[in-house]
């Protein structure tokens, strides 16, 4: 099924690398958000989402960033956005979320955010 969205979870020092593959969509969104504040609340406050397989990004999507974003905001974490496809980054700078989103071009760099 295209709309299932898949996290996967890698552990790099004290920040949490959320692998994200699928579609960011209304149907898909929800649960993606469900997921990541499970990270959130069982102490994950430093995170990186690797967006290299993300190849559609809806505005639930945006907004499941962005409530990503508030959350960790409220607990001193952080969230960086790293690897995003031209698509996805098209989306993103065409409603101004590239001004309010952590985005660097490699989880490299996105290790060094923090």
């Amino acid at each position: 099924m295209e709309d299932i969205v898949s996290i996967t979870d890698e552990q790099k020092g004290d920040m949490l690398v959320l692998r994200i593959k699928g579609r960011l969509d209304a149907v898909s969104s929800p649960a993606a958000e469900k997921k990541i504040f499970e990270y959130i609340n069982n102490g994950h406050h430093k995170l990186v989402m690797s967006f290299e397989n993300v190849d559609y990004l809806s505005s639930a999507g945006m907004r499941m960033l962005l409530s990503t974003t508030k959350k960790l905001k409220t607990l001193y974490g952080k969230l960086v956005v790293c690897s995003i496809t031209t698509n996805v980054m098209d989306v993103l700078k065409m409603s101004g979320f590239d001004h309010v989103l952590d985005i660097v071009p490699s989880e490299d760099e996105a290790m060094r955010k923090f």
